[in-house]
């Protein structure tokens, strides 16, 4: 049997957005090691990336443009893997695509060296036979479903129900890249992967889609990246089933599956609709609210596909911790409960989260951010119904939706630094009430890197509360 190595011997690729100590690193380092010809091309400069460049040192088979891209890096190339967030109408990737070189996402790149296909129409497998991908995609939810479902199969694995060799979780459930996996999968593995919209894009252009999909929830996000065509953001999550073949499974949540019904994109494999009366109600359920009942629902739907008895479905789930910024209770101090949702980045999100917390308006909300766009109506009508105080982090979003709060005659705090929310918050929050940090917001800006780093600032000033 060919070797995925095979695939990179003598290539020549462009990676188009390295980034700081991320997945890009990953990638380059990976395509390196094999041997590609590789162009690394990034709009920051060398001196914002040093980090990264200082791991790279090492490669003589790397070239780089920095501080901008060049249109002939996107010419006489044999695949582009590009970032998330590209542009949807960038220049350099049309360049890519009018010469008819493939365009990859890291996480697309592997999937289709599970099976390449060959001109003659056969099929060329580069990977060990049996492995099975399990994506999961979805407005909201797909963090924690993608890390549970890694869990019950964990739970599983080497059981009568499973004999599988090993489970993997790829995508954006984890910081390092997709494409180092491929040194690690046998014959039998499971690899479950999250997967948004952006490197499902990648999915579009290899024409494929996970042997199991799940499709989670479909709401308004990304509006500004996708110019208000809530459509072709939908486009993009239906790679995730679009192109499955015979055998094929795609388990969607309650709420999406009228989506797929509406968009006459067909199913091609089995659908099946998870819904929250599927979680037994006898269970000691650990991660609050019903978006997260919705997510197990999903999970279980996966388990029953994998014939897992229900007694070991039951202990996963009920030993199921919260992911890192996803209602993540930090500690209690005091009496008042702090916890850190800094991966709600729309006010959908922050809903969820004030639902499955409030009770009896004893809740502080600390939020705020970058603008996306997104309709504020239906958190500010939220807001006070379990609310008794809100600190708004001053940033561009902040700004659009502070009037609308005021109207309602909810009396905010408004202050510039992530620090000094929580310095109001302490002071508004008595024994027995709940700290909620859910910014309903991006966390681009002066602050912060990234959501993640976002939270981890918030964790930060929460352990040093005394």
């Amino acid at each position: 049997m060919r070797n995925y190595t095979d695939f990179f011997k003598d290539k020549k690729a462009t990676l188009m957005g390295l980034g700081l100590l991320g997945r890009g690193l990953g990638d380059a380092i990976f395509l390196a090691e094999h041997g590609v010809d590789l162009i690394i091309t990034d709009l920051r400069d060398a001196k914002t990336l040093a980090p990264s460049l200082a791991k790279l040192k090492k490669y003589k088979n790397i070239k780089y443009t920095l501080g901008g891209h060049k249109v002939e890096d996107f010419r006489n190339r044999d695949f582009i893997v590009k970032a998330a967030g590209v542009a949807l109408d960038s220049p350099y990737v049309a360049e890519a695509v009018q010469n008819k070189i493939p365009v990859e996402m890291d996480a697309s790149l592997f999937a289709r060296l599970l099976t390449l296909e060959r001109s003659d129409g056969g099929q060329a497998k580069l990977m060990p036979k049996d492995v099975t991908l399990v994506g999961v995609t979805g407005t909201r939810g797909k963090s924690t479903t993608t890390a549970l479902i890694y869990e019950i199969l964990k739970e599983a694995l080497g059981k009568k129900a499973l004999r599988t060799r090993k489970i993997y979780k790829g995508g954006n459930l984890v910081a390092e890249a997709t494409l180092p996996l491929l040194k690690k999968v046998k014959s039998g593995d499971i690899i479950v992967l999250e997967l948004d919209s952006w490197q499902l894009q990648g999915f579009h252009d290899a024409r494929i889609s996970p042997h199991i999909a799940v499709f989670t929830t479909f709401l308004d996000d990304h509006l500004i990246y996708y110019k208000g065509d809530t459509d072709r953001y939908f486009e993009d999550k239906v790679a995730i089933f679009k192109y499955q073949k015979a055998g094929g499974v795609l388990i969607a949540g309650e709420r999406v599956a009228e989506n797929i019904g509406k968009s006459g994109v067909p199913v091609n494999g089995d659908f099946v609709i998870a819904k929250k009366e599927d979680v037994p109600r006898s269970w000691d359920i650990p991660i609050p609210g019903e978006h997260n009942l919705e997510n197990i629902a999903c999970a279980l739907a996966v388990a029953k596909h994998f014939k897992i008895p229900e007694v070991a479905v039951k202990k996963a789930v009920e030993h199921f911790k919260p992911v890192a910024g996803r209602l993540e209770l930090i500690r209690t101090v005091k009496g008042v409960k702090f916890y850190n949702d800094t991966n709600a980045t729309t006010p959908d999100a922050t809903i969820a989260g004030l639902r499955a917390l409030g009770k009896n308006k004893n809740m502080v909300l600390i939020c705020g951010g970058t603008d996306k766009g997104l309709d504020m109506t239906k958190l500010v009508a939220e807001i006070p119904k379990h609310c008794k105080g809100l600190v708004l982090l001053k940033e561009t979003g902040t700004e659009r939706l502070k009037p609308l709060i005021q109207e309602t005659g909810f009396k905010i705090l408004e202050k510039e630094t992530l620090k000094k929310c929580v310095g109001e918050a302490v002071k508004l929050a008595k024994k027995g009430d709940i700290v909620l940090f859910s910014p309903a917001f991006a966390s681009f800006g002066k602050w912060f890197k990234n959501e993640y780093d976002r939270g981890e600032q918030f964790v930060e000033l929460i352990k040093n509360l005394t």
